[in-house]
């Protein structure tokens, strides 16, 4: 093997190919990058025994108002609240009152509509955040620190309320509370905000701004403009080229709606958490018998060795053009071949296990984090190694590969607002939106084309939502028919065309509240989003 890891055995008990597989792919997140060559290989079905419940029969049988533990695991949290508070035995009141305490935080903070048997590795980013909010918000522990990232993410501003009455009862039980937010809501409920700019990248990383709510309206940085700045309804909104309708959809919890999905406009798929948006795309994209290009927070296999520049496929370019030059073999120029560095085997960090924590990642050593063995260096392209040009903000390769063909590539991913982020850097340290973003760019030169995001404006500071948007409405422009999956009011308004889902989570969602034009939803009596709509417009 090449470049092996410090910790691979020279010798080892050959466990069977079989149990290997298990192991080290169908079970870890490796085995969704194979996702495709899997499924030729192994199906997944219910256990026929428990029937996918994963208790015995003995502890099925046991039964309290004539469901059994599973029963109870499989109902909505806002179910089960109902199920505790209607069990009438005396010897259960102590535990009722604790079991409906922790409930109830759940179900304040916006997550009435999981399911207790739920996977945690299956919820969302913010779901997982908002679930340890809920952990801690009975908690008798005082004087505790909590950093939060983005709690907002995936968040409707009905649900955005209710957390942030729970972040608010956190503090008052004498915590301090961190968070990194863009969401203007979370913004206005701080005691003290730290500004970072003035741009990304290395245009980044000072503060700008400290003080209150106020004090950053009445400044001028770039957060304080884009807060007193209110973005008007869409008055002038596509007429669709066409119409695909989806009829009866009933995936989860979908009531039978049927649909009809504009084609050639930007149309923006609303609701609150849980009311069926994904499941109604997800319908779309198997119906749609066109091309389609459907991007999720899942949709690139992030590894640590997978960076941009492999993702779009310019590695190979940037290689070739270093052996052309210095008459060296390409393979020289790879951290994932010849020149890797001997130490950490090409990825730039040493991994230490640690039995009682997670493991441990520190820069290597040796190659300082450029993941390239140091004679390797040596070889310059006008002055650079192939670390330094590796090591560049898309925007400074833009200027440097000035006569490459593969420098459209790079100038589509300025364009998705990602000129900051740096070649080589590692797909794994991108966000959700980021990584979305990524492969948005491969796709810009497309027509004809159905796109299906999902909250693609997640992590983004409004100014970069509004940039994103024009990008939006260009590849619309090009004759492309955009889905967007999206909370941000900001992008509600300045769709062509809204789907919205509701009126709630889970079992009661699943409905079409409102179709049309973002200006025809002021009229709507039944859409859960038109107060804040007309909230945001009164701003």
């Amino acid at each position: 093997m090449k470049n092996p890891p410090a910790n691979w055995p020279k010798s080892a008990k050959f466990e069977g190919i079989v149990p290997r597989m298990y192991r080290s792919v169908i079970t870890q997140k490796e085995g969704k990058r194979h996702q495709k060559l899997l499924d030729q290989m192994v199906s997944t079905y219910k256990c026929p025994e428990c029937g996918g419940t994963r208790v015995n029969e003995k502890v099925r049988s046991c039964r309290i108002d004539g469901n059994s533990i599973a029963d109870v695991v499989a109902m909505s949290i806002d179910e089960s609240v109902q199920f505790i508070r209607s069990i009438t035995d005396p010897i259960a009141n102590e535990l009722k009152k604790e079991l409906e305490l922790r409930l109830r935080a759940l179900v304040d903070i916006g997550l009435g509509y999981l399911t207790l048997s739920r996977g945690v590795s299956t919820l969302s980013g913010g779901e997982a955040q908002r679930t340890k909010i809920a952990k801690y918000i009975n908690s008798a522990l005082t004087d505790m620190v909590y950093v939060f990232d983005e709690p907002s993410a995936g968040l409707h501003h009905s649900d955005i309320r209710r957390l942030s009455t729970s972040l608010m009862k956190l503090r008052d039980h004498g915590n301090t509370i961190l968070i990194v937010e863009h969401h203007p809501e979370i913004i206005k409920l701080a005691d003290h905000i730290i500004d970072m700019g003035p741009n990304a990248g290395e245009h980044g990383g000072e503060v700008v701004f400290t003080g209150s709510y106020p004090e950053l309206l009445a400044s001028d940085t770039l957060t304080g403009r884009s807060l007193r700045h209110s973005i008007p309804l869409n008055d002038t909104p596509r007429t669709p080229a066409g119409w695909h309708r989806l009829e009866k959809a009933a995936l989860h919890n979908l009531n039978d709606v049927t649909v009809d999905f504009p084609l050639g406009v930007l149309t923006v798929v609303a609701g609150v958490a849980g009311s069926g948006k994904s499941s109604l795309m997800q319908l779309f994209e198997q119906d749609w018998t066109g091309p389609v290009v459907s991007i999720s927070q899942k949709a690139i296999g992030a590894t640590a060795r997978s960076t941009p520049a492999t993702y779009l496929n310019i590695s190979d370019d940037i290689r070739k053009r270093f052996a052309r030059q210095t008459g060296q073999a390409a393979s020289l120029f790879s951290f994932n071949s010849k020149g890797a560095c001997p130490a950490c085997g090409g990825k730039g960090i040493i991994v230490t296990g640690m039995h009682f924590m997670d493991p441990i990642e520190t820069v290597c050593e040796v190659c300082d984090g450029t993941r390239y063995a140091p004679e390797v260096l040596q070889y310059r392209m006008d002055g650079q190694s192939i670390a330094d040009v590796m090591g560049m903000s898309v925007k400074e390769a833009v200027g440097f590969f000035e006569e490459e063909p593969f420098k459209e590539q790079l100038i589509s991913l300025d364009r998705v607002g990602l000129g900051y982020i740096r070649l080589n850097q590692s797909m794994s340290t991108l966000s959700g939106g980021e990584l979305q973003r990524v492969k948005l760019a491969s796709h810009l030169n497309e027509k004809g084309t159905v796109f299906i995001m999902d909250e693609p404006t997640e992590g983004l500071h409004t100014d970069d939502t509004l940039k994103l948007m024009d990008l939006f409405h260009q590849l619309v422009d090009e004759g492309n028919s955009l889905f967007l999956v999206e909370h941000r009011l900001d992008v509600i308004k300045q769709a062509d065309y809204l789907i919205e889902l509701g009126p709630e989570g889970g079992n009661a969602g699943g409905n079409i509240l409102f179709t049309g034009p973002p200006g025809e939803l002021l009229k709507s009596s039944k859409s859960v989003t038109r107060p804040y709509i007309e909230e945001s417009l009164q701003h």
